[in-house]
């Protein structure tokens, strides 16, 4: 289960270093529009696909921290303290 964790962990920090930068806020400082194409539709190209991946990530290393704790607390109680 720790082996897992840790592809996980490698595999999220691959995924968030891999998403291009959002700079969208800083064009509504200045005044320029962001109301393109590109941008109503992002959940369709890559970086809607890395941006739901990297959810799906966090999601998956937390569920499996928690099982993994629960399971040590009920398998090897004198490992949980």
């Amino acid at each position: 289960m720790i082996i897992l964790l840790g592809i996980c962990a490698i595999a999220m920090v691959i995924s968030i270093f891999i998403q291009p930068a959002a700079a969208d806020g800083m064009g509504a400082l200045s005044g320029q529009a962001s109301d393109t194409y590109f941008s109503k539709n992002k959940e369709k190209n890559f970086e809607g696909f890395m941006k739901r991946l990297t959810v799906i990530l966090g999601i998956v290393i937390a569920v499996i921290a928690i099982l993994f704790f629960v399971s040590v607390r009920i398998f090897h109680p004198e490992l949980a303290g």
